[in-house]
């Protein structure tokens, strides 16, 4: 599980680590970008927006959980959905593991919004004032996981990543 703000790398090595594992990854703005175009998001409240974006994330975890095998999912969540996932994969007999992106270059951070390009098939980039909106929506998670920041190479904080995951805490298996 990838989590942390826009901007923070957290699907550049969601990517990353579902190509090493041979999984799939699952993340949210690609299934809010296939959802739009059919006016399914239009006038949904924001709790119910959020329970549909987090159910249909959950779903395809659990398929994968149940055909025993691995699944990289890529979205901003808060301990409450941590919790719930990791109950969910300990059903199955695996462990959520959570990795949080972060970057602790307020400038550079901003940069990176500023200038990329997802190019998400029926969704829109984000702006700096959706990141801000996200830090104050989102209290820093407290459940178990591993943090990389930005402001480091891709490839140390995959090394990270790897290590994490071949390794883990036995806390992680909350």
């Amino acid at each position: 599980m990838f989590t942390g703000l826009p901007g923070t790398g957290k699907s550049t090595m969601a990517e990353q680590v579902a190509r090493d594992l041979a999984a799939p990854a699952f993340a949210g703005d690609w299934l809010l970008g296939a959802l739009k175009p059919h006016g399914v998001l239009a006038g949904l409240e924001r709790p119910t927006f959020l329970a549909m974006y987090y159910d249909l994330l959950a779903t395809l975890m659990t398929r994968q959980l149940m055909l025993g095998q691995s699944a990289v999912l890529d979205c901003l969540i808060n301990d409450e959905i941590a919790e719930r996932w990791s109950q969910v994969a300990q059903q199955y007999g695996a462990r959520l593991l959570v990795i949080e992106c972060s970057c602790t270059d307020e400038a550079e951070h901003r940069r990176r919004v500023e200038t990329r390009q997802r190019n998400i098939p029926g969704w829109h980039e984000v702006d700096w004032a959706h990141v801000e909106r996200m830090r104050r929506e989102y209290p820093p998670l407290t459940f178990t996981h591993l943090t990389v920041d930005a402001i480091y190479s891709i490839a140390d904080n995959h090394e990270k990543v790897h290590h994490y995951l071949t390794d883990p805490p036995m806390a992680a298996s909350t």
